[in-house]
């Protein structure tokens, strides 16, 4: 009588002694997530340096074209669909003649997912953040246009030493078009498809 009596008593405490450490778990599972600066970014090749300010652009299947600027920052740690996310920056399209069809500016809505890559920065100096904290990786993010549409912004960054297989810049769809190929880096001293990422120290 005495077990049956005190057990609902000794499962309250192990309830609440579980819960106690999911709670602990989160915390420290969240504490461990990075945050992260993305940036389509311009480079000065006489001096070896790059700063926030790029473009970049991606071909969508009948040759038409999109060209962003922007820069954001998202948490690595997030949950697909996590809206601590911050950035956004400029859309302009063009048609298969290359002759521009449409502009205006897009915001980061959410995270999707991001993954840090191998290889080390090219450049010996650095604009945006401290060289050391130079990243090459995959981010996947969602956006919402200014025209109304909304898609999904692939950042992509290739440094010496990453695989072939990672591209340097972005791919992005807007409504039902995707912008899914694109052209690698040209050649110095031409400036665009260039992206970074930067591990925040202090986040």
């Amino acid at each position: 009588m005495k077990t049956k009596r005190f057990w609902p008593v000794w499962l309250a405490v192990l309830l609440v002694l579980m819960l106690l450490g999911s709670a602990l778990f989160v915390t420290r599972t969240s504490a461990a997530g990075q945050k992260y600066r993305w940036d389509i970014i311009s480079v000065d090749f006489s001096t070896g340096t790059l700063s926030a300010g790029g473009h970049a652009s991606a071909i969508a299947n009948d040759g038409s074209s999109i060209t962003l600027t922007g820069e954001g920052t998202f948490n690595a740690a997030s949950n697909f669909g996590n809206l601590d996310v911050t950035g956004g920056g400029t859309w302009q399209t063009f048609d298969s003649s290359s002759n521009p069809t449409a502009s205006g500016t897009y915001q980061v809505t959410s995270f999707v997912s991001f993954t840090v890559a191998p290889g080390t920065p090219p450049l010996p100096h650095d604009n945006i953040g401290n060289l050391k904290d130079n990243r090459a990786g995959l981010l996947f993010v969602t956006i919402q246009f200014s025209n109304g549409s909304t898609g999904v912004l692939t950042v992509s960054c290739h440094l010496v030493g990453t695989p072939n297989s990672v591209f340097e810049g972005i791919r992005v769809s807007m409504g039902f078009v995707d912008y899914w190929n694109g052209n690698p880096p040209p050649a110095p001293p031409a400036n665009a498809n260039r992206t970074t990422f930067h591990l925040l120290d202090g986040e």
